[in-house]
């Protein structure tokens, strides 16, 4: 879907561009977090044009991030609901947001958790050192390097 020179193959960042490497499929999954199904409701929210539309839902549904089901047999109509790779996403976007307040400026919509009331900062945290993402060098390590290492 994205330029092919996006997939290199092991490489997580250009794999993870080809299913959601445009800013329309990125706001469509935006958008499907808060609760827009419909087509409609997506057109009305992105202000984007049908066909354009079509083309972003079908692309996410065939690469897992979105489903579509049925809603109505007469006259038929489908919605779009994430699967669990769309709803994988969620931190991704809140990364991304939480970038933009850092580093673009201006007054942007802040995150609230709805239990508590308290404003939400999102972070990367490596699971396994529980390190902030950021604060030590990184690399990229293949499957074979991995295991070779590990025998």
């Amino acid at each position: 879907m994205v330029n092919e020179n996006y997939s290199v193959p092991r490489r997580p960042v250009a794999r993870g561009l080809n299913s959601v490497g445009d800013a329309w499929s990125i706001l469509v999954l935006r958008d499907a977090h808060a609760g827009l199904t419909r087509f409609d409701q997506f057109r009305k929210s992105l202000g984007i044009v049908p066909t354009m539309l079509t083309k972003r839902l079908k692309a996410l549904a065939e690469d897992g991030l979105l489903e579509k089901r049925l809603y109505s047999k007469r006259p038929p109509r489908e919605e779009y609901v994430l699967t669990d790779a769309g709803r994988d996403f969620l931190p991704v976007l809140m990364m991304i947001g939480a970038w933009a307040h850092r580093h673009c400026g201006g007054d942007l919509a802040r995150y609230i958790d709805v239990e508590s009331g308290a404003e939400i900062e999102p972070i990367g945290v490596d699971a396994i050192t529980g390190a902030r993402l950021g604060t030590r060098a990184i690399r990229l390590s293949s499957d074979q390097e991995h295991e070779s290492r590990n025998l």
